[in-house]
């Protein structure tokens, strides 16, 4: 969604960001802000490596920190009231699913490594050709589902080359997958022209009740604390939830005045490429895994990233 930052206050947080893509070069820019967005994304998986907490307490510091940092956000900015109560409803049961697809994807980081959760979140296009037209009432194109099963082969593959003790960690990954297609499906369905700010604050806010109510239970299945140990873990979570959460989101929605959603999305699923490439530098993961992983893991990067130009070719033809 295309948001007008002209009646956001001057005391915004990150109001000098926004002030220098505004200075920027229109569009050429609005690429490498994207970029930078995605970077921060791919940031999330190595933070959730280095954090020492569990994966439910991590998430849920995420939530409340993201959603009040939302909140301060919302005091500065207008038009952020969503009127339908139903489509308040709807988000607020989309940030349920939100706050389970963060929960299986850091449970992923955490019983495998970073770069088998990213690259299990690259399947995400396989589970949306299936989860989009049911949900959306729209015909299922061809050649989505053969993209999707492109991307089967590349699984076999990285399956086949992986550490038994990972196994658990990719079954996590693939629900988080699944979950990340649901929850953007219904997003799409219902978002309409809902103002962004708005419904990002109460899925996250929806995500941290939704753990809050969950936290009782983790405690008496898993007797671990939930407070982060020591002070590099209240920043990497304060990094996680500000600098790789909120901070994204707003570069990401004003470089979208500027380049169309296509390309956002083209860029957007660079991501696992991102992340699995700072997943080897900062944590050495190129030691743990072999090469049919990385040959799975680029077959299943070529399938993700040729979509959108597949579907761009398909469309065109068919207006």
């Amino acid at each position: 969604m295309d948001i007008d930052f002209t009646n956001v206050k001057q005391c915004v947080p990150f109001n000098p960001i926004i002030a220098s893509l505004r200075a920027m070069k229109a569009i050429s820019k609005a690429y490498l802000a994207t970029h930078f967005s995605v970077v921060l994304w791919g940031f999330t998986a190595i933070l959730g490596k280095l954090l020492i907490i569990e994966a439910v307490p991590l998430v849920w510091w995420r939530v409340i920190i993201t959603a009040s940092s939302l909140a301060i956000l919302m005091i500065f900015w207008f038009e952020i009231e969503i009127k339908s109560i139903r489509n308040k409803r709807y988000f607020m049961l989309i940030g349920v699913l939100i706050g389970i697809h963060w929960v299986c994807f850091y449970g992923s980081i955490k019983a495998s490594n970073a770069s088998v959760a990213l690259i299990c979140m690259a399947t995400t296009s396989l589970f949306t050709s299936i989860i989009e037209p049911i949900v959306l009432k729209r015909k299922l194109y061809w050649y989505e589902m053969i993209i999707g099963i492109l991307i089967i082969p590349g699984m076999m593959l990285i399956v086949s080359g992986l550490d038994q003790e990972y196994i658990f960690g990719l079954i996590l990954g693939l629900f988080a997958a699944f979950f990340a297609a649901l929850f953007s499906t219904f997003n799409a369905k219902y978002i309409q022209n809902e103002p962004a700010v708005g419904v990002s604050f109460i899925e996250i806010g929806s995500a941290a009740l939704f753990l809050t109510l969950g936290i009782p239970i983790f405690i008496m299945i898993d007797d671990t604390s939930i407070i982060p140990v020591g002070s590099s873990d209240w920043i990497y979570i304060f990094i996680l939830a500000l600098v790789c959460t909120t901070l994204p989101f707003v570069i990401s929605l004003e470089a979208l005045k500027h380049i169309s959603a296509f390309s956002s999305n083209l860029i957007i699923n660079l991501e696992p490429v991102y992340g699995i490439l700072l997943a080897a530098l900062i944590l050495g993961e190129y030691d743990e895994l072999n090469t049919s992983f990385y040959i799975g893991a680029t077959s299943i990067l070529i399938a993700v990233l040729a979509y959108p130009f597949i579907k761009k070719r398909f469309e065109n033809s068919a207006s």
